[in-house]
Order: structure tokens, then C-alpha cells, then sequence
């Protein structure tokens, strides 16, 4: 099997969160909202079909964990979950937290602001919380 490279774009624009069994978990560089993306370590799949089934599994399994681990934390109003891949054609699963008050609300958030970057400790603060809350299911 070819060794996986996560996309250039996604690893200029995301920290690195941690692994779970199938995929990376990062977060991006937008301080704007809580947003977090889930990659799966396949080479050369851009849809979700085209995954095998126990992969297909494993990717439902882990967003659904991310999304209700963000819920817990985050208590949104909406959380947005998609699959874009129209800048990245390396499939990545997209887990955006949502309020009412955020500046892109109700649109989404692709493309409406620019982004703003973490400030020196945010970034980390965010990771660190993530993780703990994640611990028994990251695999690093």
C-alpha cells in the first residue's frame, strides 16, 4: 500500500490534533470558530464511496465520536459536518462548530471570512482540551 501524505494545503493551514485507527485529526488555523477535520490515511481517495465498507465504518464512527466529543465541549447551536474537497481533492471530512453569534452565521463558512489565526497560546489550549477529551480513542 502507498505510504500516506496528507495534502500541502491541509498541513499549511491545520495543526496536527492526533490519529484515531483510520484517520488524522487536525484542527484549523481559524480562531473564528471551532473547526476540526478528519482524514482518512488512504492514498488516492478523494469520495467517501470509494472507500471499502470497514473503512466507510470506521470514518462514520469517528466523526460521529468528534462530533458528540464537540458537542460536549462546545455546546453549539449547530455543528456543520461536510465533505467539500473542491480546493483539496484529497477527501477530508470537515466538523465546524456553529453559533448564532459566529460572523458567518447562517451561511457557511467556506469562503465567507477571511481566516484569523490562533494567537501564540490558543491554538495549543484548544489542541490540549481536545485531546484529553479524546485520549481513550487517539492512537497517538
Amino acid at each position: 500500500m502507498p505510504h500516506f501524505l496528507l495534502h500541502q494545503k491541509l498541513a499549511q493551514d491545520c495543526f496536527n490534533v492526533g490519529s484515531f485507527a483510520l484517520t488524522e485529526l487536525l484542527m484549523m488555523n481559524d480562531s473564528q470558530y471551532p473547526w476540526f477535520i478528519l482524514v482518512p490515511r488512504r492514498h488516492n481517495i478523494r469520495e467517501i464511496y470509494q472507500l471499502d465498507q470497514a473503512d466507510r465504518q470506521a470514518l462514520q464512527a469517528e466523526s460521529c465520536l468528534l462530533a458528540e466529543t464537540l458537542v460536549n465541549i462546545y455546546h453549539p447551536d449547530k455543528l456543520n459536518i461536510a465533505a467539500i474537497g473542491n480546493l483539496v481533492p484529497q477527501l477530508h471530512l470537515h466538523h465546524v462548530v456553529r453559533y448564532q453569534t459566529d460572523k458567518a452565521w447562517p451561511a457557511p463558512v467556506w469562503g465567507k471570512l477571511a481566516s484569523l489565526p490562533y494567537a501564540g497560546y490558543q491554538a495549543e489550549q484548544r489542541i490540549t482540551q481536545l485531546r484529553s477529551a479524546l485520549q481513550p480513542h487517539l492512537i497517538n
